[in-house]
């Protein structure tokens, strides 16, 4: 599940915590599996959650967002692989 879902941490403690977020992790992925497959973009799906990580405050249409080249998303997160939307 880890591998998949890329949950690196549990954000809380509670067994309803925990559960929320692997829901929403699994909700996120087959989301992104779904537009990969209607679109017919050729990303694998991790790549494709973190551009959409990186792009949650713009307006980017979808087709704009995964039609652009391949570049480092590392970079873009600023040398991070984790989300800096829930850091505490």
């Amino acid at each position: 599940m880890k591998q998949h879902l890329k949950i690196k941490k549990f954000w809380g403690e509670s067994e309803k915590a925990v559960r929320i977020q692997i829901y929403s992790a699994i909700t996120a992925y087959c989301m992104m599996a779904i537009v990969q497959k209607k679109m017919k973009i050729d990303r694998p799906i991790y790549e494709m959650l973190q551009l959409a990580s990186v792009s949650l405050t713009e307006t980017t249409p979808l087709n704009k967002l995964f039609g652009k080249p391949n570049y480092n998303i590392v970079n873009e997160l600023g040398g991070s692989t984790e989300p800096t939307l829930f850091d505490c």
